[in-house]
């Protein structure tokens, strides 16, 4: 597993922008590479900003969208369609306006699909579907919350110490919808890349704990096998030391 990069932008639009910018340039090259690339998403502010960023950039043509896969790190244990949904959301950020192979949006289920109001069952079948997939995750998103929790292994849950299960339900999650599933981290650390956006005052905390290597933060613990990068703006850089932030 690889150590934590510090990467620092002006402010978090900027951030979105270049987060965007590097995103395609990786996918361009796993599809050159392989002809294919996969890549999990996140929710929150800063997942949705960075999909916002990348449905207005020009490069965005650059994407061969028929050869992408998406997963999700997380999502809301709520029906199909609901506004709170991670799925909802990218849709609306991004996922609607580009020419996606269906077949390749993996969307994890919802309270009212095929394993009903079940989140035990719907998370097996979600690791079924990722045991199916046979590379490695090009990139994988995780918002970092105020608490260091990621995706949605929050401190303290039983989720964050899931070492051989790749995906779980969580149930009586800190912050609304109280019911959720989640990748673990086994699934997280698998990836090639993991990128940790935190953008923010609120993030600063957890983002100097990140770095720090906290084993109490959720977010300290994930690591990509060819590169880890928290992404930050310097409004959640402040409780960073200076030499950590110079470059």
């Amino acid at each position: 597993m690889t150590v934590p990069r510090l990467l620092v932008h002006r402010d978090q639009q900027l951030m979105a922008q270049a987060t965007a910018a590097r995103l395609i340039t990786v996918v361009q090259d796993a599809q050159a590479a392989r002809g294919s690339a996969s890549v999990v998403l996140t929710g929150g502010r800063n997942g949705n900003g960075l999909l916002a960023a990348l449905a207005a950039s020009p490069a965005r043509e650059a994407v061969d969208w028929s050869r992408l896969d998406l997963w999700w790190g997380d999502e809301r244990f709520l029906p199909a369609g609901d506004p709170d949904r991670n799925h909802t959301q990218a849709a609306q950020a991004l996922l609607d306006a580009v020419p996606l192979e269906p077949g390749r949006v993996h969307v994890m289920p919802a309270s009212d699909g095929p394993f009903g109001d079940d989140p035990e069952a719907a998370a097996r079948g979600y690791a079924a579907e990722l045991d199916a997939a046979t590379d490695p995750f090009d990139v994988l998103l995780l918002g970092v919350g105020p608490d260091g929790h990621v995706a949605s292994l929050f401190p303290g849950l039983p989720a964050v110490g899931e070492r051989d299960t790749t995906v779980v339900a969580v149930r009586e999650a800190p912050k609304p919808p109280p019911t959720r599933l989640s990748l673990t981290p086994p699934a997280i650390n698998a990836a090639r890349r993991v990128w940790l956006l935190a953008a923010g005052a609120d993030k600063a905390e957890a983002a100097a704990r990140v770095m720090r290597g906290d084993a109490r933060t959720p977010a300290a613990g994930v690591r990509g096998t060819g590169e880890t990068l928290l992404l930050v703006d310097q409004a959640a850089a402040v409780e960073l030391p200076p030499a950590a932030t110079a470059g």
